[in-house]
């Protein structure tokens, strides 16, 4: 499948709230994060990813047809570097997984922002862990660190600032 990232533009935002919702459910079984009153999972950055310049969401498309098959979303907030991207949020939607879009959608980012990258599996899942392990080491040809549950790479040819 041939895929693209689709910059999402605040008229399709509330589209990708409710992806995000339900990333957030697949999580919580890991995380312990509850849901509101509202029946909603907080996440409190969500409307700074269409005011800040330092962040960026995207919808991961089939070329052709154009169907919705995930979204990924990236910042400059890192834990280790002091500069660089991070993996915010990422998810494939069932239907899609296991057959490489996702690891193809990573790439794209990492293409997109030269520099020191940290991505931080979704806590507690191993399947999440083993997804980023093989996309970074293949991607990096082993050249990466794995600490305190992130992992570092740098995509330009020169050591991580750790």
């Amino acid at each position: 499948m041939d895929i693209m990232l689709e910059k999402v533009q605040a008229d399709k935002k509330d589209i990708l709230f409710r992806l995000l919702q339900y990333s957030l459910y697949e999580e919580s079984s890991n995380d312990q994060n509850d849901i509101g009153e509202d029946a909603l999972f907080k996440y409190p950055w969500f409307e700074h990813y269409f005011v800040e310049e330092d962040r960026e969401a995207y919808f991961i498309r089939d070329r052709k047809a154009e169907n919705l098959l995930g979204f990924v979303m990236v910042n400059a907030y890192l834990q280790k570097n002091a500069d660089g991207r991070s993996i915010a949020e990422f998810m494939v939607l069932p239907r899609f997984r296991r057959n490489k879009i996702g690891k193809e959608a990573a790439v794209m980012c990492f293409k997109k922002h030269r520099g020191n990258w940290e991505v931080s599996p979704a806590y507690g899942s191993s399947q999440a862990y083993l997804f980023w392990k093989n996309v970074i080491d293949e991607y990096t040809g082993g050249n990466y660190h794995y600490e305190d549950g992130i992992f570092l790479f740098s995509n330009i040819g020169r050591a991580l600032h750790i």
